[in-house]
């Protein structure tokens, strides 16, 4: 066979049904847009679910793809690479944390955080190895980490459920207290809980967690896997809460569309012995230096500012677009937001928005989280224009939604 055949030669049911998905084929994107197979544009407010830092096919991502591809793909786990070397010292530096671990994926490096505890927990607590996580929590699809991970029904979908998870409810730090016992070696969250809805900790409670971390020897691990690289307005969330980590964990964002993810760990908590972890691919060249290229854009000058700018737009608009249609609150922190609804009609109004693409007119395209619930994650990058355009959609897709019949 030569050359290549378009994708309308094969049906998409090749594919395992693992999600819905509309019937539209995304073949082109750019920046803050999608375009389909037929032509129909799209603003994505999406992006890949929090992946995209700069956007669709950002130019800075694609020359270091292309230059590192000439160059070195990979070297291989057993042997030192340049770019791992360079992204790993950056993230030093920029964290404070002092020992990184790269992975493919942000559930790896949740799944990476859960055995680096329990090594700690074997070394230095009489081989505790119990992690308090959280209700409705979300750290990822590996075996361990949906056992982790407080969404409901995560723990029953392929038994037996990996054991050593006492889940207590969220931003309740009593419930923390009293679930701490002789086998507990660490605490597990998200500062923002994204499939929950976009639901924030109370900084009260998270200066709470840390001095009970402290008072018990327990590690404090943070999944920054969604609010990391400044999605949420800081580089890192935590920073926000003026709150210091054991061990964090890092993904989507850090690669802008290139599957990476990390673990961080202070000097004290990286406890990990040759052979104890790895990956075959675990920081290939490529990957790192997509990493790189990621972390130089998010790191130039007014550009965490904008993200922070244009937060404030958004949810501004949000906050109005609801005052308007008689929906819900606004939730969340920089460009990772929440709009509550009045009913459970998420998913249609999704549906309505995406299905306005036609000729020349956009569709939108926005996360139905939960049933009466959207998330937006668009682009660190998005334009104060686009964010007009994206709330002007919103307001006529709500607008639609409040005039139809309940």
């Amino acid at each position: 066979m030569s050359g290549t055949l378009a994708f309308e030669h094969y049906p998409t049911d090749a594919l395992m049904r693992v999600t819905h998905r509309p019937e539209a084929v995304f073949v082109r994107g750019q920046g803050s847009w999608l375009w389909d197979s037929t032509g129909r544009r799209y603003l994505d407010l999406v992006q890949g679910w929090a992946v995209n830092t700069l956007g669709h096919a950002p130019a800075p991502v694609a020359q270091a793809l292309a230059r590192q591809a000439g160059q070195l793909l990979h070297a291989g786990p057993g042997l030192y690479n340049d770019q791992a070397v360079a992204l790993a010292h950056q993230l030093k530096q920029l964290s404070g944390l002092a020992r990184v671990f790269f992975t493919n994926s942000g559930a790896e490096a949740n799944e990476g955080a859960i055995k680096l505890a329990r090594k700690f927990g074997a070394l230095h607590r009489g081989g505790a190895s119990s992690i308090i996580t959280f209700g409705d929590s979300f750290h990822g699809r590996t075996l361990a980490t949906m056992a982790a991970s407080g969404k409901p029904g995560f723990d029953s979908i392929f038994q037996p459920a990996v054991p050593g998870f006492v889940k207590v409810p969220y931003n309740d730090l009593a419930a923390v207290q009293a679930a701490i016992g002789r086998d507990t070696v660490a605490v597990m969250l998200e500062l923002v809980q994204g499939e929950a809805g976009v639901i924030e900790a109370d900084p009260g409670f998270l200066q709470g967690l840390r001095l009970l971390c402290d008072r018990h020897g327990l590690l404090l691990i943070v999944d920054e896997v969604q609010t990391g690289i400044a999605r949420c307005g800081s580089l890192f969330a935590h920073t926000q809460f003026g709150l210091k980590p054991d061990i964090m964990t890092l993904g989507k964002g850090l690669g802008g569309g290139v599957p990476i993810g990390a673990l961080l760990a202070t000097e004290a908590a990286s406890c990990f012995e040759p052979g104890d972890q790895g990956g075959t691919y675990n920081g290939n060249a490529l990957v790192c230096a997509a990493a790189l290229a990621v972390l130089q854009a998010v790191l130039a000058p007014g550009f965490i500012e904008n993200v922070a700018a244009r937060g404030r737009q958004l949810r501004a608009g949000l906050v109005e677009a609801s005052r308007r249609h008689g929906q819900g609150a606004v939730g969340g922190r920089g460009l990772l937001l929440s709009l509550a609804l009045d009913r459970p009609m998420a998913q249609a109004l999704v549906d309505a928005l995406r299905e306005r693409a036609s000729g020349d007119a956009p569709g939108l395209l926005v996360n139905p989280v939960r049933p009466q619930r959207l998330r937006w994650m668009p682009a660190l990058n998005i334009s104060e224009a686009e964010v007009e355009l994206a709330l002007a959609l919103l307001d006529a897709g709500l607008r639609g939604a409040t005039h139809s019949p309940r």
